[in-house]
């Protein structure tokens, strides 16, 4: 599939120029950091050294004082506390923080994840119902709650007090409950909205060790799992959440959490992880005990002290990977099979598909797969408790939720985001539900949204590209969205050698530039183009840079994210 080319606009050449001066590094540098909104030496001095004295306070977030004096009521009572939470990476990682700080505190503590299949998304009345028979009277809900108004009035009348701890957005009322933490509020003054589920569970125990004169050491000691669910559920990696992943990633790399040590182990890799290590090698895996059994051991290996028993869960929840990754292909091959062999839905402008025997716990991954293939808004969807169920996946600048807003009457319920939701229908208003939302998008995804695109940074030549240039590039990790990995573009660069194709279709060669050094490739399912690739042949390529580790020599490598030749 051919991708758009798009350049980011200039920056203010004299503003560049300066900062270039200041931090006496290359010009593309400069302008990097300018599109970032860094333009003073300070301000890079910030971005490029991220610590703890960059954390705000966390009582400036509404309703912290209340949240702090309730806990602080429940331990000075022996009072029982649940702590809540959902079900996906960013609930149990917050789930196992706020447990494990909180455990040392309080006596009587319990921790409760909801059923993906029996309870659903969110708070239950199983949950409260849970909570009020087994006499606990505080319950600290994590990643969920915000939209939970009746739930909350039910757990009140059941005498069960919620502290709330979301970082969705909350609809017009507010659950009554005795503290709601949220910094998308309207009246929160919090200076940073883009927190996880995780990191307000952060911000709730920063804020009891600091009342309490407990060192920041015990609250930092988590803050792995606050980086574990800044990467994989997707937020910004900007302002605090950049500095709480680039501590957690530190701490990752250095002396992680128990339980994080012995799944990294089993992940295959022990150390120099980045985010995106994060996310593809930790996150299916601690998201896998949820999707085919039960979330409870992802929390259960988190809160580990014990190495054996931890890497007991790991290899635990690392079958539970291997079984979602077959249920995985086998979804993701059924669905390309149906779409492919249906004209009507290969014309179409969405994709929606269902089969009532697919696995529940992984059609969200489906769908990211079937947007990538087709390019197009998708839902994937399958049976669950009498009704049909699913999730929904986005493509770049098209407002998904908003799409679902206008198909409201046609569907049980619905929750998410722009790119992301999830969705429950009365099966015989399916096919009335697909058509509606084919008509939504049809009439309002723009015909560019429907092509993907690479965002490019900059034009460099590759003479631009030495050891000082990668060691400043390098501080602009830890990449993810709001400061992705630059994306560079490089003119009329020729073969070196002979192009090969390893692994099923990637494509590796050796570049050179006129006046440049060559600098080996990597292209990652393009194979395609090796039969135009040729030693005369000049063309352009957009890429990032990497560094890649081989038989422990380290060597600067392009990551090549497309190709271009003079014709096309």
């Amino acid at each position: 599939m051919n991708k758009r080319w798009l350049v980011s606009p200039p920056v203010d050449i004299i503003t560049s120029e300066q900062l270039a001066s200041d931090l006496s590094i290359d010009l593309v540098l400069s302008n990097l950091l300018i599109s970032r909104g860094i333009n003073t030496f300070e301000e890079a001095r910030l971005f490029f050294r991220p610590d703890e004295l960059h954390l705000h306070d966390p009582f400036l977030m509404a309703d912290m004082e209340k949240a702090v004096l309730r806990v602080e009521q429940a331990i000075n009572n022996n009072e029982k506390v649940l702590i809540y939470g959902d079900y996906d990476v960013d609930g149990t990682t917050a789930v196992a923080l706020v447990y494990s700080f909180f455990k040392k505190y309080c006596p009587f503590l319990e921790y409760y994840i909801p059923d993906r299949y029996s309870e659903g998304y969110g708070i239950s009345t199983k949950g409260i119902d849970y909570a009020a028979e087994n006499d606990f009277k505080l319950i600290i809900a994590l990643d969920c709650g915000i939209k939970s108004v009746d739930k909350i009035d039910y757990a009140n009348a059941l005498g069960v007090d919620f502290i709330i701890c979301d970082h969705h957005l909350p609809s017009d009322q507010l659950p009554a409950a005795v503290a709601v933490l949220d910094p998308k509020r309207p009246d929160c003054e919090y200076p940073y909205k883009e927190l996880s589920g995780c990191g307000i569970g952060f911000k709730l125990i920063q804020a009891y060790a600091e009342k309490n004169d407990i060192r920041f050491e015990e609250v930092s000691h988590y803050i792995d799992l606050v980086a574990i669910s800044i990467a994989c559920d997707i937020v910004q990696i900007t302002g605090e959440n950049r500095v709480l992943a680039s501590m957690g990633l530190t701490k990752i790399n250095n002396n992680p959490c128990v339980g994080v040590k012995t799944l990294m182990e089993v992940a295959g890799k022990g150390s120099t992880y980045t985010i995106s290590d994060v996310v593809f090698l930790l996150g299916p895996r601690i998201n896998a005990a949820g999707r085919i059994d039960d979330a409870k051991h992802s929390v259960a290996l988190l809160i580990a002290t014990d190495e054996a028993e931890a890497t007991e869960k790991s290899w635990l929840i690392n079958v539970k990977n291997t079984e979602r990754k077959g249920h995985d292909l086998q979804i993701t091959d059924e669905a390309l099979g149906m779409i492919d062999s249906n004209q009507i839905l290969i014309d179409r402008k969405t994709t929606v598909v269902y089969n009532e025997n697919w696995h529940k716990g992984v059609v969200g991954i489906v769908a990211s797969r079937l947007t990538e293939k087709y390019y197009r808004p998708t839902i994937v969807l399958t049976k669950s408790n009498g009704l049909i169920a699913g999730s929904a996946r986005s493509v770049v600048g098209f407002d998904l939720y908003a799409a679902l807003c206008e198909c409201t009457e046609l569907m049980v319920q619905f929750g998410g985001h722009k790119y992301a939701a999830g969705l429950t229908l009365e099966p015989e208003n399916m096919e009335a539900f697909a058509n509606r939302f084919e008509e939504v998008v049809s009439n309002t995804i723009l015909p560019e949204q429907l092509i993907p695109q690479v965002l490019i940074d900059a034009e460099l030549r590759l003479s631009q590209i030495t050891p000082k240039f990668y060691r400043v590039l390098n501080q602009f990790a830890p990449f993810g969205p709001g400061n992705m990995a630059p994306v560079f573009i490089t003119k009329n660069v020729y073969l070196v050698g002979t192009a090969s194709i390893v692994g099923l279709n990637h494509l590796k060669m050796t570049v050179i530039q006129e006046d440049a050094p060559g600098f080996s490739c990597i292209a990652f399912n393009q194979a395609e183009y090796i039969t135009k690739i040729k030693k005369d042949v000049h063309f352009d390529i957009c890429y990032t840079i990497e560094e890649n580790v081989w038989q422990e020599k380290r060597t600067i490598q392009l990551n090549i994210k497309g190709i271009r030749f003079e014709e096309i």
